[in-house]
């Protein structure tokens, strides 16, 4: 099974929608969604993710448990690199659960468990880098750009993903006139997760991105990739926009 993290799938969709409610107080109606979203889920990727916001909003740690260790079953039966970096803080949260339920010796299982799963990202790719840049085979793409989400930061690593069509969506959102590009690239050095997205709406980092400081050599370009609507594209941008998060440079 190779599943990629989609955010037109209707569960994430659902999903998102119940966070937005969640974000601005709505907790019943945020609920509802989840449930929704679990009801709707067609198999063990959707059953993972909407499981995990379900647990999220229980009030009983029994339930909230029961509900994440379902999240956990449903990613580890999938046995995908696409869910593996959800993991650690699947077993994290069980973890803390086990504790609160003065249950040490699963609680101190699950902690072990949840370190097993940390540090440097093991992917094997391909890898993908989305701009406006037209560059050639052989070219290294470096540290130190300006950002395309905050204008005039200069950033310290050089992104990029195991996702064509979040590489696709990065090439939309880039500053230039140019083309948009997708590249096939290789890391030079050591790369993480990138922090911007790793552990923040979704558990792990589903979309697989990631960044280094060290330079991505160009491969290849690839051509097809899931392309925008006009909508769509306006939509991003107004997002984009809106957006007032702190980036974590």
């Amino acid at each position: 099974m190779n599943i990629k993290f989609d955010p037109n799938n209707d569960v994430i969709k659902l999903c998102m929608s119940g966070m937005a409610l969640e974000s601005s107080g709505n907790i019943e109606e945020a609920i509802t969604m989840f449930y929704k979203a679990w009801q709707e889920a067609t198999d063990d990727y959707d059953r993972f993710i909407s499981a995990y916001y379900l647990a999220s909003q229980q009030k009983s740690i029994t339930d909230k448990l029961k509900w994440m260790e379902t999240s956990l079953q449903c990613a580890l039966n999938i046995d995908d690199e696409n869910v593996r970096s959800a993991y650690s803080t699947l077993y994290l949260n069980i973890a803390k659960c086990y504790e609160e339920l003065c249950d040490s010796a699963n609680a101190k299982r699950n902690y072990e468990l949840s370190d097993s799963y940390k540090g440097a990202p093991f992917d094997e790719g391909p890898f993908y880098h989305g701009t406006k840049a037209d560059l050639q085979v052989g070219d290294l793409l470096t540290a130190g750009g300006n950002s395309n989400y905050k204008p005039g930061l200069k950033m310290n690593h050089i992104y990029f993903t195991a996702n064509v069509n979040g590489a696709g969506l990065a090439a939309t959102l880039a500053k230039g006139e140019g083309r948009e590009r997708v590249y096939i690239i290789e890391p030079t050095g050591e790369f993480e997760n990138d922090p911007n997205v790793t552990d923040k709406k979704f558990p792990g980092n589903l979309t697989r991105s990631y960044r280094s400081q060290e330079p991505l050599r160009i491969i290849g370009e690839e051509t097809e990739w899931a392309n925008l609507t006009t909508t769509e594209r306006r939509e991003w941008r107004e997002k984009l926009a809106k957006n007032k998060g702190e980036i974590i440079n």
